[in-house]
Parts: C-alpha cells; structure tokens; sequence
C-alpha cells in the first residue's frame, strides 16, 4: 500500500497541532487541549516511526548494490544486512499501518462498569464477586484507580449487583472487551456430592460520560432521596442518604446509597447514569448506520457467551479469538493482561483487513471527489466501514 498521501497529510495535521498547541487560548476549553494532546502525540509516533521505515527502506536499496560486489566478503555481510533489514521494514510497515487506523470512539476515557449476578443464585453471586476482586487487582496493577459506586450484596455472600469506575489512562481501551457473559464451571461449596455447577454473571463496560456528552436537562430528570437500607455503618438507616434518579424521557433509574453523604450518593448516580444514556445513544447510531454490523472483539453484546473459567481444569477461555489459558488461578488473581493483548491483536488485525481490504476501492469508484486521507481519518465514516465491510452493500454515508 502507498502510504505516501497518508503520512504527506499527517505531516501537515502536526503542523496544524503544534501551532494550536502553541495558542494560549487552547487550554480555556479542557476537553478540547485533550484531544488535541492526544492527538498530536499519537501523530508525533507515528511520523518516527514512519521516518524509521524510510531509513531501512534506503539502507536496503544500499545493501542490495554491495552485494553484488566483487569483493565476496562485503557481498556476504550485505546479503546478512538485507534479510535483517526487510525483517524490521515488514514490522516497520504493520507498525504505520497500526498508527494510520482512525482511533476508535471513546477509548481514552475512565470505564464505568457494572457485574450482576446471573443464572446460578448464589454461586452467580459469589462468582459476581470473584470477577470484581479480579479487575480490582488488574486495575491496582496497572496503577489506576478502582472506585465502588454501588453495590448490591447477596444474602449469602457475594454481589446481586456491583457498579464501579475505573480511573487512568486509556481505561475503556484495555477494559472494553470484558462486556458479555462470563460463565464458571466448578463445584460449590454447599455442594455435597462434588457435582460441577454452571453459573453466570454479566458484564458491562460503559466509557463515562461527561457532561458535554450528555445534557441532562432539570425537567428530564427527577431526583428523590430515602433514607439507605443495609450493612453499613452508623449513617446507614439514620439519615436520608440514598439518591435515587428517574430519566423521565426513557424510565430509566439508577439508585445509589453507598456514599456517605447525599450529594455523594447523587453525584455518583448521575455519572452512571449519563454513561448508561451515552451507551445507549452509541448503540442507537450503530443500529442505525447498519443491521450487518459485526462486533470486531467485544462488542459487548451482554447476550453472548464472552468467556468461560473451568476450575476443574484450571482453565479460563476466550470463545471470541478461541483461546484457552491453563492459569486459572494466577487469571482470577488480576493476571488478565495476557488475554485483553491478544483480544486487543485480533481486533487491530479486523480493522486493517478493513482498510486494506476493498473499502479503499469502493471509495475511489463511489466517491473519487472525496480524498480517501479525508475518509480513514473520520471517525464517524470509519464506524460506517466497519459495518459495511465484506459482504454487506454499499449503500450510503453521513459524515458531520
């Protein structure tokens, strides 16, 4: 593929964000200078790495000359130098064209996350909890920042329900593909006759919103507080604490109680609402851009089977890239980065058998007053691609 049009138009968005980032009126809107950071900084990369694949590209050309010199002993050190060179320009070529794929939506932003407990009763519960402690100690090692919302324990042990936000960097990149369910096979406790049990519990990854994302309006919203219900200490049952949030366009509700004070408790149910509301409108453009799309990775359908841990066999399994790891007990104990690098390899593999697939031909016949630098960086356009990939028609584009 020619990259040459590409990194000639990302040369000149740097230019464009060095001189904004020089303006001292960028950072009067917050959310604006991030993007532009980030931005700049991923152009930054790929633009060295492009300037590492020009150099052995030229040193190639340059060794291929030496070997066919007289002199044998400078023709053979050529040779050797060629076939270590074409080795870095094929893993130069694949890292430009990792850089060049548009970034998906949202996966710089902290991650809401919500476990429920599925079928199983209180086995679900237990395993609801299990996954919980699990993120916690990935989370931990990665140095971000795990915060409870709301939870919902079970009589018995574990979670009904558990919500919590992820803070960090890039949160909703690495923990997106953990939305689905996850089913454990293994024997319970309370079992007696040693019988395996399978039980479920759903997992949802919500990128937080901001406010600027979703305008919560005083007449959409209704606001009641209680007073909080359950273990908890001396505010629990004494003081009307709990916060409960009524959408009142779409019904939807969401209730927190475990924050100490009121405005805690109301804060916190706002943010999960607002990420509820974003995930909703995010599926809504989806749907509506094509009926044929196809979840890459985590789609996070919570109606598919994402993965199973089969403690007998001390096995965990991706159903999704069908990968099996016999380290069950080191994965429930926060060793999950292993697994998320290969979802996250088998997503970024579909998405360049997208762009360099026949989309770019479809665009040059269908669209040649449109520069295709134009459309692979248009985040909205690139959504569109993906649903429209392969086997499904093309049949119309909305760019903003």
């Amino acid at each position: 593929m020619d990259f040459e049009p590409l990194i000639e138009r990302k040369r000149r968005r740097f230019e464009e964000l060095e001189r904004e980032i020089a303006s001292p009126d960028l950072f009067d809107n917050a959310r604006r200078a991030r993007e532009v950071l980030r931005e700049h900084g991923s152009t930054r990369e790929l633009l060295e790495v492009w300037s590492r694949f020009e150099k052995a590209s030229r040193e190639i050309v340059e060794n291929r000359e030496l070997a066919s010199s007289e002199d044998k002993e400078m023709a053979a050190m050529a040779k050797e130098e060629i076939t270590r060179l074409e080795s870095e320009v094929t893993s130069l070529e694949r890292a430009v064209q990792v850089a060049l794929l548009p970034p998906e939506p949202d996966e710089d932003r902290d991650a809401i996350m919500e476990i429920r407990a599925g079928t199983g009763g209180t086995e679900a519960a237990l395993f609801a909890a299990d996954l919980y402690r699990m993120y916690c100690r990935y989370a931990d090692s990665l140095g971000l920042k795990v915060e409870e919302l709301e939870s919902s324990p079970a009589d018995l042990g574990g979670f009904r329900e558990i919500i919590f936000r992820i803070s960090g960097t890039s949160v909703f990149r690495r923990f997106r593909y953990e939305s689905g369910v996850h089913r454990v096979q293994r024997v319970p406790a309370t079992e007696a006759q040693g019988r395996i049990h399978t039980s479920t519990a759903t997992v949802a990854v919500l990128p937080e919103a901001e406010e600027v994302d979703i305008e919560l309006r005083p007449e959409d919203i209704r606001i009641e507080v209680c007073r909080a219900g359950g273990p908890g200490g001396q505010g629990v049952n004494t003081t009307d604490s709990a916060v409960q949030v009524m959408y009142i366009p779409t019904g939807r509700i969401v209730r927190c109680q475990d924050g100490r004070s009121q405005q805690k408790n109301k804060e916190a149910a706002l943010k999960i609402l607002r990420s509820r509301l974003l995930e909703d409108k995010r599926r809504e453009e989806e749907a509506k851009y094509s009926a044929h799309r196809k979840s890459l990775i985590g789609g996070g359908g919570r109606e598919e089977k994402i993965r199973t841990y089969n403690f007998s066999e001390n096995r965990v399994t991706d159903h999704r890239i069908k990968v099996s790891l016999y380290s069950l007990d080191r994965f429930l104990g926060g060793e999950v980065g292993e697994l998320i690098d290969a979802l996250q390899a088998s997503d970024i593999e579909q998405r360049l058998k997208v762009i360099g697939g026949d989309i770019a031909l479809l665009l040059k016949l269908y669209y040649p007053f449109w520069g295709l630098c134009d459309l692979l960086f248009n985040n909205r356009f690139y959504c569109l691609c993906l649903s429209l990939c392969h086997d499904a028609p093309f049949v119309g584009i909305v760019v903003n």
